[in-house]
Protein backbone atom coordinates (compact mmCIF):
# COMPACT_ATOMS: atom_id res chain seq x y z
CA UNK A 1 0.00 0.00 0.00
CA UNK A 2 1.52 3.33 -0.82
CA UNK A 3 0.81 6.54 0.79
CA UNK A 4 -0.16 9.75 -1.17
CA UNK A 5 -1.02 12.65 1.67
CA UNK A 6 1.40 14.33 3.55
CA UNK A 7 2.09 14.20 6.87
CA UNK A 8 3.21 17.04 9.30
CA UNK A 9 3.30 16.81 12.71
CA UNK A 10 4.50 18.84 15.27
CA UNK A 11 5.96 17.90 18.73
CA UNK A 12 3.04 18.71 20.63
CA UNK A 13 0.82 16.49 18.24
CA UNK A 14 2.83 13.54 18.91
CA UNK A 15 1.40 11.04 20.98
CA UNK A 16 3.23 9.84 24.09
CA UNK A 17 3.71 6.43 25.83
CA UNK A 18 5.35 5.41 28.79
CA UNK A 19 6.50 1.77 27.92
CA UNK A 20 6.69 -0.83 30.17
CA UNK A 21 9.79 -1.74 28.81
CA UNK A 22 11.01 1.30 30.98
CA UNK A 23 11.49 4.98 29.27
CA UNK A 24 9.04 7.06 27.52
CA UNK A 25 8.26 6.50 23.65
CA UNK A 26 6.99 9.87 21.69
CA UNK A 27 5.66 8.23 18.16
CA UNK A 28 6.63 10.57 15.06
CA UNK A 29 5.08 8.34 12.57
CA UNK A 30 2.37 5.16 13.00
CA UNK A 31 2.67 2.59 10.68
CA UNK A 32 -0.95 3.23 9.28
CA UNK A 33 -0.94 6.69 8.27
CA UNK A 34 2.24 5.65 6.25
CA UNK A 35 0.73 2.63 4.80
CA UNK A 36 2.71 0.09 6.64
CA UNK A 37 6.09 1.57 5.24
CA UNK A 38 7.92 2.23 8.45
CA UNK A 39 7.40 3.12 12.32
CA UNK A 40 9.10 5.85 13.54
CA UNK A 41 9.37 7.35 17.29
CA UNK A 42 11.53 8.64 20.33
CA UNK A 43 12.81 6.38 22.98
CA UNK A 44 13.74 8.63 25.99
CA UNK A 45 15.52 5.47 28.07
CA UNK A 46 15.92 5.33 31.91
CA UNK A 47 19.40 5.26 32.31
CA UNK A 48 20.53 1.75 32.80
CA UNK A 49 17.45 0.21 31.32
CA UNK A 50 19.08 -3.67 29.14
CA UNK A 51 16.82 -4.88 26.68
CA UNK A 52 16.91 -8.83 26.22
CA UNK A 53 18.37 -10.82 23.39
CA UNK A 54 15.69 -10.16 20.75
CA UNK A 55 14.78 -10.38 17.04
CA UNK A 56 11.98 -8.33 14.84
CA UNK A 57 11.43 -11.19 12.60
CA UNK A 58 9.54 -8.77 9.86
CA UNK A 59 11.28 -5.45 10.52
CA UNK A 60 14.96 -4.04 10.26
CA UNK A 61 15.59 -1.49 13.18
CA UNK A 62 17.49 1.42 13.16
CA UNK A 63 18.54 3.21 15.97
CA UNK A 64 20.12 7.51 15.70
CA UNK A 65 21.48 8.29 19.10
CA UNK A 66 19.85 11.69 20.16
CA UNK A 67 21.55 12.07 23.48
CA UNK A 68 23.09 10.05 25.79
CA UNK A 69 25.03 6.30 25.12
CA UNK A 70 23.89 3.17 24.88
CA UNK A 71 26.08 -0.64 24.32
CA UNK A 72 24.62 -2.37 21.81
CA UNK A 73 25.28 -6.18 21.89
CA UNK A 74 24.67 -7.74 18.07
CA UNK A 75 26.23 -11.04 17.06
CA UNK A 76 28.42 -11.52 19.88
CA UNK A 77 30.04 -8.00 19.29
CA UNK A 78 29.13 -4.49 21.50
CA UNK A 79 29.75 -1.50 20.48
CA UNK A 80 28.70 2.15 22.26
CA UNK A 81 27.01 4.14 20.46
CA UNK A 82 27.34 8.02 21.75
CA UNK A 83 25.18 10.72 20.52
CA UNK A 84 24.95 10.65 16.64
CA UNK A 85 25.87 7.25 16.41
CA UNK A 86 23.76 4.92 13.91
CA UNK A 87 23.02 1.29 13.58
CA UNK A 88 20.63 -0.28 11.58
CA UNK A 89 20.45 -4.51 12.72
CA UNK A 90 18.74 -6.60 9.73
CA UNK A 91 15.16 -8.54 10.80
CA UNK A 92 15.98 -11.56 12.44
CA UNK A 93 19.57 -10.61 14.08
CA UNK A 94 19.37 -10.64 17.77
CA UNK A 95 20.45 -7.79 19.31
CA UNK A 96 19.83 -6.12 22.58
CA UNK A 97 20.91 -2.61 24.11
CA UNK A 98 21.70 -1.36 27.27
CA UNK A 99 21.73 2.40 28.10
CA UNK A 100 24.19 4.54 29.82
CA UNK A 101 24.07 5.67 33.57
CA UNK A 102 22.28 9.21 32.23
CA UNK A 103 19.78 7.39 30.12
CA UNK A 104 19.39 8.19 26.36
CA UNK A 105 17.06 9.26 23.59
CA UNK A 106 17.22 7.50 20.52
CA UNK A 107 15.17 7.63 17.07
CA UNK A 108 13.83 4.24 16.65
CA UNK A 109 12.91 3.56 13.09
CA UNK A 110 11.56 0.18 11.97
CA UNK A 111 11.23 -1.17 8.21
CA UNK A 112 8.87 -2.03 7.18
CA UNK A 113 5.92 -1.23 9.91
CA UNK A 114 4.55 -4.21 11.58
CA UNK A 115 5.65 -3.53 14.98
CA UNK A 116 3.35 -0.84 16.63
CA UNK A 117 1.07 -3.71 18.13
CA UNK A 118 3.76 -4.84 20.21
CA UNK A 119 4.84 -1.30 21.31
CA UNK A 120 0.96 -0.43 21.82
CA UNK A 121 0.33 -3.76 23.69
CA UNK A 122 3.23 -2.91 25.68
CA UNK A 123 2.71 0.74 27.08
CA UNK A 124 0.29 3.36 28.28
CA UNK A 125 -0.78 6.90 27.41
CA UNK A 126 1.23 9.20 29.27
CA UNK A 127 -0.44 11.67 30.83
CA UNK A 128 0.83 15.03 32.03
CA UNK A 129 2.05 14.77 35.80
CA UNK A 130 1.99 10.86 35.83
CA UNK A 131 4.82 9.10 37.03
CA UNK A 132 6.20 6.26 34.55
CA UNK A 133 4.93 2.98 34.56
CA UNK A 134 6.46 0.33 36.26
CA UNK A 135 9.11 -1.90 34.24
CA UNK A 136 6.87 -4.74 34.06
CA UNK A 137 9.32 -7.55 31.96
CA UNK A 138 5.94 -10.04 31.81
CA UNK A 139 3.84 -7.81 30.30
CA UNK A 140 6.62 -6.93 27.49
CA UNK A 141 6.72 -10.77 27.01
CA UNK A 142 2.94 -11.31 27.00
CA UNK A 143 3.01 -8.41 24.20
CA UNK A 144 5.75 -9.74 22.15
CA UNK A 145 3.97 -13.08 22.16
CA UNK A 146 0.65 -12.29 21.33
CA UNK A 147 1.77 -9.98 18.53
CA UNK A 148 4.71 -12.00 17.06
CA UNK A 149 6.38 -9.10 16.08
CA UNK A 150 9.01 -9.41 18.64
CA UNK A 151 11.04 -12.16 20.04
CA UNK A 152 13.17 -12.88 22.98
CA UNK A 153 15.52 -15.16 22.42
CA UNK A 154 17.31 -14.88 25.26
CA UNK A 155 18.32 -12.77 28.71
CA UNK A 156 20.19 -9.30 28.23
CA UNK A 157 23.96 -10.02 27.62
CA UNK A 158 25.32 -7.91 29.15
CA UNK A 159 27.75 -9.01 32.25
CA UNK A 160 27.97 -5.62 33.90
CA UNK A 161 24.10 -4.97 33.53
CA UNK A 162 23.47 -6.62 36.85
CA UNK A 163 20.73 -4.93 38.74
CA UNK A 164 19.45 -2.71 35.67
CA UNK A 165 16.12 -3.25 35.00
CA UNK A 166 15.54 -5.85 32.07
CA UNK A 167 13.17 -5.46 29.44
CA UNK A 168 12.59 -5.18 25.77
Amino acid sequence: MTFTTPLIRTAEQAERRWFSGGGLHTWLVHEGEVGGDFLLFEDDVEPGKSTPLHTHPEADETFYVLAGTIVLHVEGVETELRAGGVAVVPRTVPHAFLAGSDGARLLCLHTPGGGEAFYRTASEPARNGEPALPVDFDRIRAAATSTGTMRIVGPPPFAHAMGASTTG
